[in-house]
């Protein structure tokens, strides 16, 4: 076996005695390598022999995605620019990107963790992986290929867009695992139809992330694809993909917590939470040398598992992301996410599983469109059918989320697809803010 998966299956008092070690030994890597740790923690009154265990993590700062930003480029890194040997950045649509460092040790963490992610979904070192994820400051591709290479598998290192040259490269080569946005799967799946090649491909797994998705999506993408979809999690800030991953079960997602230990916070009170409650998810790295992060606030919300799995390992395990607290709408008062709409979306039959959310203010009042795309065979001039269509999803929005979405029925292939993470929302209310 490359990669350590003793830790997978470990007794949960075991496994706390490696936390509780790891956890120390970081505080105190932190205290003495970091200016900006070692700050926070002095304003809290706050030494490393302080914490002792998992326990004492609340006594710990929290760390935010303005502390990264404030930090820009290295002032989180906790070891010279000597032993960094990889940057990476986040995509920085607003502000300054979040930037990255890895040691040695930290790029062979992060390839052991992809392993795991790759294993826990039936793979081995007889796949050929085919890797569409963007390569660059982007993590998901170096990740993703570093992971299967530590698998023992073949990778293709395609990255991201060139749709022909993908399904010619999966028809030739014969890829078994695919790697890429759940958004770009929708949209290979689409073109491998119009080609006619889908008995031509040996794909049998996907694993997509770097955006939310629901289970609707995932029936849609393995009906399509004639896969197994897998739901993978990772961040920048804490490594990149690999943080946490489904296994064959797909009852939630394993994280690998002997290098990111996890809590549930109340994203208001900041308190943490009791095991199975819904609030924000906050990791602390506990084996990461050049970059570490203490109680990293993710905004993302969902509720952790520590029951065994039915495969038997014994990771706590985090339900799939609801939404995330920054990318909620509130919309007329009430809290709408993109992830709510596409899963009433793909109820309907009739709608393709591509849509775009526009909220904007008129006369001080918000406005809620969305755009949603018919089937190609579903498309027709019969416009009663499509009236009926369009108010069925209208009341059916209603009933979810609580207030009045204008659907406007578009012709296929109309909406832009997307090689990366899709953009789903336009919210003109934030051009007038001041």
């Amino acid at each position: 076996m490359i990669w350590n998966e003793s830790y997978e299956c470990m007794g949960r008092e075991e496994m706390r005695e490696v936390q509780n070690k790891r956890l120390r030994t970081t505080v105190e890597h932190v205290y003495h390598n970091s200016p900006f740790y070692r700050a926070k923690m002095q304003e809290l009154g706050i030494t490393p022999t302080d914490i002792e265990t998992i326990d004492d993590l609340v006594k710990l700062p929290f760390t935010t995605k303005v502390d990264l930003r404030d930090q820009y480029p290295f002032g989180l890194f906790s070891t010279p620019m000597s032993e960094i040997v990889r940057l990476h950045a986040s995509s920085g649509t607003t502000g300054k990107p979040i930037v990255a460092g890895y040691t040695r040790k930290d790029l062979s963490t992060w390839s052991e963790v992809m392993a795991r992610t790759f294993a826990g979904g039936g793979c081995t070192r007889n796949d050929i992986f085919q890797v569409a994820y963007g390569y660059g400051l982007f993590t998901g591709g170096l990740g993703a290929h570093y992971g299967a290479e530590n698998l023992g598998a073949s990778v293709i290192p395609i990255s991201a867009g060139n749709t022909e040259k993908q399904i010619q490269l999966m028809t030739d080569f014969g890829s078994t695992a695919l790697c890429c946005t759940p958004s770009y799967a929708l949209h290979l799946a689409e073109a491998i139809e119009e080609y006619g090649v889908r008995d031509k491909l040996k794909l049998k797994v996907g694993f997509f992330g770097a955006e939310p998705w629901t289970q609707e999506m995932r029936l849609e993408i393995e009906d399509k694809l004639k896969i197994k979809a897998f739901d993978i999690f990772g961040l920048t800030e804490v490594i990149g993909p690999g943080v946490a991953y489904e296994c064959c079960e797909q009852n939630g997602m394993h994280i690998s917590e002997d290098h990111f230990f996890p809590e549930i916070i109340d994203p208001k009170t900041l308190q943490p939470m009791a095991p199975g409650e819904v609030g924000e998810l906050v990791f602390t790295t506990i084996t990461k040398e050049g970059m570490p992060v203490l109680r990293y606030r993710t905004k993302d919300l969902t509720s952790l598992m520590y029951e065994t799995c039915a495969c038997g390992r014994t990771s706590v395990r985090m339900h799939k992301i609801m939404g995330r607290s920054d990318d909620m709408l509130i919309i007329r008062g009430v809290n709408v996410f993109p992830s709510q709409i596409e899963s009433v979306l793909l109820e309907f039959g009739e709608a393709a599983p591509h849509y775009h959310l526009y909220v904007d203010r008129v006369n001080n009042t918000d406005t809620f469109d969305v755009h949603v795309e018919v089937r190609p065979e579903n498309f027709t001039g019969d416009m009663s059918s499509m009236l009926d269509l369009r108010k069925r999803i209208e009341a059916r929005i209603q009933s979810v989320v609580g207030i009045h979405a204008n659907i406007k029925l578009v012709e296929p292939r109309s909406i832009e697809r997307s090689i990366g993470k899709a953009k789903r929302v336009t919210d003109k209310r934030n051009l007038y803010k001041e």
